[in-house]
């Protein structure tokens, strides 16, 4: 991905607690905020052409074909990376630009990632979102497409603001799996679709925080505590209002 720099948003806690233990969050493409997402509904498995039932119902055919595709919904987890850092809108999602947005050097990360920790290796998994209308779902039988990357970087039109790239794992490690806060065992069998998995990478990945408009005085000194301990060489910045356009600025923190 050559030197690439991809950027988190979270809120403050969630920013904290990735600068804290230097690692990333994957989750669930069953967990996602869109239920369209990473959904086998992509594709259109309907038409059925005779020569491909050998003796079964077109039915039977079209639901074996569906049925893989259901499974790695199911299978993979996703760290979702914007390739920008000043969406107004990304913002607002967070906490009321009292979040933080992270930058990442790619091309770092990517040394961390490249071993398996899962059934593929996510160093070569990272794709790039493509927004789409559904009405424009391939058909499975007939166009040549690469179904499986398909599938896990399709969304819907009315999220290209978030201008997304995605890494993802399939069948994590338990080893980089852990629960989120108020997940235990005495509320019963927890969902393993619900655990989040949180690989480690090296300080030196961390390029770049981003400080909401409207973080408070002590947030933004326990971030850039936390973010220059990780990485002494970390460029921190601060957001501000554009006073003559819709827009976000950045002014570096010495």
């Amino acid at each position: 991905m050559g030197a690439i720099k991809l950027y988190k948003y979270l809120d403050f806690t969630g920013g904290l607690m990735m600068l804290h233990y230097s690692n990333l969050q994957f989750t669930n493409a069953t967990q996602l905020n869109d239920p369209f997402d990473c959904h086998p509904s992509l594709i259109d498995f309907s038409n059925v052409p005779k020569e491909a039932c050998g003796g079964w119902t077109p039915a039977i055919i079209e639901e074996l074909r569906r049925d893989p595709f259901r499974r790695t919904r199911e299978k993979a987890w996703i760290c979702s990376l914007s390739k920008i850092h000043d969406s107004i809108l990304m913002w607002s999602y967070y906490s009321k630009h009292k979040g933080i947005c992270i930058g990442l050097d790619m091309e770092k990360v990517q040394k961390y990632l490249s071993r398996i920790y899962g059934k593929i290796m996510i160093g070569c998994s990272v794709v790039e979102v493509q927004y789409k209308d559904i009405v424009e779902k391939p058909d499975y039988f007939r166009d040549a497409k690469d179904f499986f990357h398909y599938q896990l970087s399709t969304k819907a039109k009315a999220w290209e603001h978030e201008q997304e790239v995605r890494l993802f794992i399939l069948d994590p490690w338990p080893t980089y799996m852990s629960l989120l806060p108020g997940q235990n065992d005495d509320k019963g069998p927890i969902d393993w679709k619900e655990v989040r998995a949180f690989p480690e990478i090296g300080g030196e990945c961390f390029e770049s925080v981003y400080l909401g408009i409207n973080m408070s005085t002590d947030e933004k000194s326990k971030i850039i505590s936390v973010a220059r301990k990780l990485n002494p060489d970390i460029k921190i910045y601060q957001m501000g209002i554009d006073a003559n356009a819709f827009k976000l600025n950045t002014e570096l923190i010495k």
